[in-house]
């Protein structure tokens, strides 16, 4: 499937008060998620490496023991295994990649 439009896709509760749309590859997630302002994904690791390109709003973000403001345009890199942290200073959009593929993002799918 080389082509997708997100726009068609059924939109998804990732966690409380982030939602998006979500497509998987053979290797890796990739989501299209809206963060209300106010939420805060609290300190978390995984085994996935991921990358959060914010497209609007501000995010405060946390890896490891560093944190940053990411505004329009800036990303974060996750890699495997790191702790970090999300608090939504604005209403957020952001696009996340992470490899290999999120499984429970899947069943989150068929769940909706």
């Amino acid at each position: 499937m080389p082509f997708i439009n997100f726009n068609n896709l059924e939109r998804v509760k990732v966690w409380e008060g982030i939602t998006g749309t979500v497509a998987h590859s053979d290797t890796m997630t990739y989501a299209r998620l809206r963060i209300k302002k106010g939420t805060v994904l609290q300190p978390h690791s995984h085994p996935h490496e991921q990358w959060t390109h914010l497209l609007e709003g501000r995010l405060s973000f946390t890896i490891g023991d560093e944190t940053q403001i990411l505004e329009h345009g800036m990303a974060a890199h996750i890699p495997s295994n790191v702790p970090h942290k999300i608090e939504a200073l604005t209403e957020c959009f952001v696009i996340d990649c992470f490899t290999p593929v999120r499984e429970e993002f899947k069943k989150l799918e068929v769940i909706g």
